[in-house]
């Protein structure tokens, strides 16, 4: 089994590898034994889709390693920001058991600080959350990235 810590360093990892036109948001998917299964930074700008956030992408490639459709029971998805509504409701969806997450996103998180989607007991699925987890790391990744766009 892998720490937390761990997971978000792989996370960290994996936003390190973003396109430099890409906000650096990395996501990665671990079994329920600690495995990796799929690894993603954020996308939109190298692939022009706006859904290509990284935990989506990380969540369909997990699914295609599980082989058991779209159910991840059991998974931990680590991820360096918190998650967006979008990406929120796609964890709820896909069933991962846990998510484990770097710094707060005030303006468009949906794990707590604008809005709670994952633990809306209207939902048929509520991960365990871990908030925090290296999360001066993963904050210096984005403050590195928003200082270079700005003239």
């Amino acid at each position: 089994m892998r720490s937390d810590e761990a997971m978000m360093r792989a996370a960290i990892a994996a936003a390190r590898a973003a396109d430099p036109r890409d906000v650096p948001v990395g996501a990665v998917v671990f079994d329920a034994e600690g495995r990796e299964l799929a690894r993603a930074a954020n996308a939109r700008e190298a692939l022009g889709d706006p859904t290509a956030h990284a935990e989506v992408l990380a969540l369909r490639a997990a699914a295609r390693v599980m082989g058991d459709g779209w159910r991840l029971e059991g998974a931990t998805l680590a991820v360096t920001l918190e998650p967006c509504t979008m990406c929120a409701g796609a964890l709820v969806l896909s069933r991962v058991g846990r998510l484990v997450f770097g710094a707060w996103e005030p303006k468009t998180g949906a794990v707590g600080s604008l809005w709670d989607v994952v633990r809306d007991r209207r939902l048929n699925h509520r991960p365990q959350v871990r908030a925090g987890v290296l999360e001066p790391e993963c904050a210096a990744l984005l403050d590195v990235f928003f200082k270079s766009q700005r003239p």
